[in-house]
């Protein structure tokens, strides 16, 4: 891809008189889509100030027994409290989880859902949870358990179980693996929450999730299934991990906040040292599982294991002999806390041993052994390149930078390539896969995939075309438009018609001034030309504050590559007024078929339209040699706007990004600028697992362009840009 920052004007926005006159601003946009909500939050809020309950507990007055729910409420003939106790919450301090709470949970799910939807949702499960959570408490009143006993005499108000009922049912809308996430989320918290704590609102709230999550399909007109979802490799380590993240906050929880729940009262005898030693422990498997560390999957199964029969032994002991007896006679156990840990602990083993094949990364030191031992893979992917062709970005997969996944057939000789740089933990894919035809590409995708997440890495594909978007949308990934490729196509090409103007005007500019065009091989050409192009390089980086980017963007030593063509604008002197390089596009059986533009850097005060001039020339060259095609390539996080009327929030925040980038890299107005060549574009794409891997994957990009920029280096410029932005506007 191309690196100059051209003199054409940009082009802003367009006046204010060009705005749509009636936008309304988001938030109100927003508010009419959740009439639902914010129709439950007012009437909180109103009977809220209009009882003195947001300042004055509703505990404790005669009016908490007309409003609030419970299983008392019911048994006095009180059937309205369940509607009633919905708009109030018990303390003032609870305004906030339960209004708050509502406005959020319930707002998302009405914004997925919509409105009579969600108002279905969360009336039936609130009325369920609050409804089946007495009659529970019932049947167990009579037991002598005094859990039971305890919340039997209780009352509770609140929205909540309704709120969370209406996530659980929204969920179905959510595509994997994001709706498998959040299932597991609101499963977990109800799980231990109610085992541990053991309050009303947490029996309430899990019933409530349980009936949502059963809902859900029902209200999209699907029939629920018990299936369990299938997994990634990616997610069977994201799922571990997670699990043990859960762990170290639940043993910090334990210790923190003792309680009475449903399991008995829990002691208050462990030490913060062991708290800490545990969670530690737990924090650090998260981190290896999460890198599908091997060595970590046999550890922390040997562990779970011998946890789990120590824990199941010692709640043996515990049933027939309680610890101890606290301040009012009452006996208190270790009960609580060790089923909540045996719970946990099942479901930890039961990921590792399901999930047991996406752990198989070798340490990281082997791992860069293997990549440094690749050099000769590179001499693989040429060849391979050449017997069977690829696209306009496929030569920059051969830079020494990269790394090379070679996918053998069955008899064992190489089939196929992809290109790649590890940053970040991501393996970044370069272009698409080269092979012999569209299935064994495919097949060259699975392999790269399936090594690289044995590795640990999380993997993108990066200026791909649509035939690796295609393919990532078949196997469950996400796509997103980064770039067009600005494609001319020469067999036709006539600078002739008013809009080839400019084009025709520096072609003749040039001549007058004595400008000629000479192209050829970098290395070869006489050492004084080459001096005057490395001072222009080095004066191009310069002015731009930042270091020379890498990653598709060439420079001095990819231009020197044998395979790659230069193209020179020398005047009378020999002086150097501008520099581009062009990287081969080959054909199946080597031949070149087109023209890739790289490098296209200008002497700063030299002859004005040499951008031009340059491009122009190397057309009609390339024409007479007889190729076929010249990209002027994608300029990164720029778009063209053509047919993106509805542009997703990802390709949205990519334009916001290439807009903040725009003073040091000019990708607009390199984009603005190629089209006075008119031509024909593609998209290219970025693939990636999910959204959930955009922030890792955009440190990864931002290391991949820019391998030597320290955090200096970008404060430093981003301070120049918006102080260069400031002088435009002023």
């Amino acid at each position: 891809m191309s690196t100059e920052q051209t003199d054409e004007p940009t082009g802003g926005a367009g006046p204010a008189s060009a705005r749509p006159a009636g936008t309304l601003p988001a938030v109100w946009t927003t508010a009419r889509r959740i009439p639902f909500t914010l129709t439950v939050v007012g009437a909180m809020l109103v009977l809220g100030a209009t009882t003195g309950t947001l300042w004055s507990a509703l505990e404790g007055r005669a009016l908490v027994d007309a409003v609030a729910y419970g299983l008392p409420a019911l048994q006095d003939g009180r059937w309205w409290t369940p509607v009633t106790g919905a708009f109030f919450a018990l303390t003032p301090a609870q305004y906030l989880p339960v209004a708050g709470g509502a406005l959020v949970l319930l707002g998302w799910s009405e914004l997925r859902v919509g409105t009579r939807r969600a108002a279905v949702a969360a009336t039936s499960t609130h009325l369920t949870g609050v409804l089946l959570a007495s009659v529970l408490l019932l049947v167990l009143d009579g037991t002598g358990w005094e859990w039971a006993e305890r919340l039997a005499a209780q009352l509770d108000a609140g929205f909540s179980a309704g709120a969370l009922g209406a996530v659980a049912a929204a969920s179905a809308t959510l595509t994997p693996p994001w709706r498998g996430r959040l299932r597991a989320v609101l499963s977990l918290y109800a799980i231990v929450a109610l085992l541990y704590l053991g309050r009303l609102w947490d029996l309430e709230h899990a019933i409530g999730i349980t009936v949502g999550l059963a809902l859900g399909p029902v209200l999209l007109g699907r029939r629920p299934s018990p299936a369990l979802p299938r997994f990634t490799r990616h997610e069977w380590r994201v799922v571990s991990s997670t699990f043990y993240v859960v762990s170290a906050v639940v043993t910090a929880l334990l210790y923190f906040t003792p309680s009475d729940g449903p399991l008995g009262a829990t002691t208050d005898d462990t030490d913060a040292f062991s708290v800490l030693i545990s969670a530690g422990v737990s924090l650090l498997l998260a981190d290896g599982l999460r890198r599908g560390s091997r060595r970590v999957w046999f550890l922390a199964g040997g562990l779970a294991t011998l946890s789990l029969l120590a824990q199941s032994l010692l709640v043996v002991v515990e049933v027939v002999a309680p610890d101890q007896l606290n301040g009012e006679g009452q006996v208190v156990t270790s009960i609580p806390e060790l089923v909540v840990t045996v719970v946990i602990t099942l479901f930890q083993l039961a990921v590792l041993v399901l999930g047991r094949s996406a752990f198989q990364a070798r340490s990281r030191r082997r791992r860069r052994a293997q990549l440094a031992s690749g050099a000769g893979d590179r001499e693989t992917a040429m060849a391979l390149l050449k017997e069977h062709g690829g696209t306009t970005m496929s030569w920059m997969g051969t830079w020494p930078d990269n790394h090379w996944y070679v996918h053998r057939g069955p008899s064992g000789a190489p089939a196929g390539y992809v290109a790649f740089q590890v940053h970040r933990g991501t393996a970044i894919a370069l272009g698409d896969p080269v092979a012999a035809d569209a299935a064994t590409r495919a097949a060259v995708l699975q392999g790269f995939v399936d090594e690289q997440e044995t590795h640990g890495l999380q993997v993108c594909f990066f200026s791909v075309t649509q035939e690796v978007a295609e393919w990532g949308r078949s196997h469950g990934r996400r796509d997103v438009l980064v770039a067009e490729e600005a494609i001319i196509d020469l067999p036709d090409l006539e600078f002739k018609g008013k809009s080839w103007q400019s084009v025709r005007t520096a072609l003749n500019r040039a001549t007058k001034d004595g400008i000629s065009y000479r192209e050829g091989r970098l290395a070869e050409m006489p050492r004084g030309l080459l001096t005057q192009v490395r001072a222009i390089s080095e004066l191009w980086v310069s002015d731009k504050g930042l270091p020379e980017m890498g990653f598709t963007l060439g420079g001095v030593d990819e231009a020197l590559d044998p395979d790659t063509v230069v193209g020179l604008a020398v005047d009378a002197d020999m002086t150097v007024h501008g520099v581009t390089s062009w990287l081969p596009v080959h054909s199946p059986g080597g031949e070149v078929r087109g023209w890739t533009l790289d490098v296209m850097r200008r002497l700063p005060d030299g002859f004005r339209p040499v951008t031009e001039f340059l491009i122009a020339s190397a057309c009609l060259s390339f024409r007479e040699q007889g190729a076929q095609l010249v990209s002027l390539s994608g300029a990164p996080l720029a778009h063209s706007g053509d047919g993106t009327a509805e542009r997703a929030a990802l390709e949205r925040l990519l334009d916001q990004l290439g807009e903040a980038m725009e003073p040091l890299y000019g990708f607009r107005s390199l984009e603005s600028f190629k089209q006075k060549f008119r031509p024909r574009h593609e998209p290219v794409h970025l693939v990636f697992t999910d959204e959930a891997a955009l922030p890792r994957i955009g440190l990864a990009l931002t290391s991949a362009y820019l391998p030597d920029a320290s955090l200096r280096d970008l404060a430093r410029a981003g301070l120049q840009s918006r102080r260069e932005g400031a002088g435009v506007e002023s």
